[in-house]
């Protein structure tokens, strides 16, 4: 285990009382020997310091840059080094290195799951102790495959007693002394066998396949609404002037709409509404809110439409009076009116 000066700081994964590099590691021919040089120049440095490639690279005699990245993406291919992203306890995420003397199959098996990630950093977790958990995508954690400290120093054995001579003294000196307690393993995450490996692999395959199947599924629809809609207008609006690339936007519209649940028939429904080779946002929304019922059409004019209900009221209703009305209608005569020409003076 290895506690941090420096949040952002390199960890250095020695074992205890060692100052040189294991004979195994400088004897492992997975490595090259640009690889295993740097691995030697990274142990010198102290707890703390800052693994650049850049800076790496500087200096007479020294590679560069692009060989530094390809020696350290091999040091972490078999277990040497990895980049971290660290979660402190603090709550504050920063980006660190980790480095050891010897390859860890811990890392190995983190380099697998990480490296064809978008962000290819280990993620770990600082505990309250001080130590870090990987966390796996799953959710779970797992060891960082640190070793842990080596205790600060030897107790001083207490001063042997003097020997009594009753009989419980010396059966406590017959039994054997009490082992320590080992302290706990942390759980350590186990390697994928073949098997899981090719159900995995099989599984996202599956998934990507329907993916695919539905985009082009998507795309067909789409493409089928846009040319139906791009010939008709052309029928009954002319040809199209506007932008270059307005039969792809109009396009890109129609696709939209439908993976928002559309149909392709209310897409279609709408483009006729809006009565535009390319709609805009706001006429394409609103088009698509009148065809579904959402949105109640306005009129060109802005009137509101005739109704004889509204201008007359209903049939059941009683007349109102008029000029011109006899002056007390009876209920046998209440649909007489008198009628002449008005006479001008």
């Amino acid at each position: 285990m290895s506690r941090l000066s420096d949040p952002t700081g390199m960890r250095v994964n020695r074992r205890p009382k060692f100052v040189s590099i294991d004979s195994k590691t400088v004897r492992d021919t997975s490595i090259s020997y640009r690889a295993l040089g740097l691995l030697g120049y990274l142990l010198d440095q102290k707890e703390g310091w800052q693994v650049r490639s850049d800076q790496l690279s500087k200096g007479e005699g020294r590679e560069g840059r692009g060989a530094v990245r390809t020696a350290l993406r091999q040091l972490a291919e078999h277990g040497y080094y990895r980049l971290e992203r660290r979660r402190l306890r603090n709550g504050k995420c920063v980006m660190g290195t980790a480095i050891s003397e010897y390859p860890i199959e811990q890392w190995i098996q983190d380099h697998e799951i990480f490296s064809t990630a978008s962000d290819p950093a280990v993620p770990v977790v600082e505990q309250e102790d001080g130590t870090f958990l990987v966390e796996y995508p799953d959710g779970t954690f797992g060891s960082d495959g640190f070793e842990p400290d080596p205790p600060l120093g030897e107790e001083e054995p207490p001063a042997d007693p003097e020997p009594e001579d009753d009989e419980e003294s010396a059966a406590a000196a017959e039994e054997p002394p009490a082992e320590p307690e080992k302290p706990a393993d942390r759980p350590r995450r186990t390697r994928r066998t073949p098997e899981q490996k090719a159900a995995d692999d099989e599984k996202k395959a599956a998934e990507k396949k329907r993916k695919d199947e539905e985009k082009a599924a998507l795309d067909k629809a789409a493409e089928a609404v846009a040319k139906w809609w791009w010939d008709d207008a052309e029928k009954h609006l002319g040809k199209y002037v506007g932008r270059t690339n307005g039969y792809m936007a109009m396009r890109g519209m129609v696709t939209k709409a439908l993976e928002a649940g559309y149909t392709q028939r209310q897409c279609a429904d709408a483009l006729r509404h809006a009565r535009k080779h390319l709609p805009s946002a706001q006429q394409w929304q609103t088009a698509l809110g009148v065809v579904t019922n959402h949105i109640i059409p306005s009129q060109p004019t802005g009137r509101i439409p005739y109704s004889d209900k509204a201008t007359w009221g209903d049939h059941s209703d009683a007349p109102t009076s008029t000029p011109g009305d006899n002056p007390a209608p009876t209920a046998d005569d209440s649909d007489n009116a008198t009628f002449g020409v008005i006479a001008r003076p």
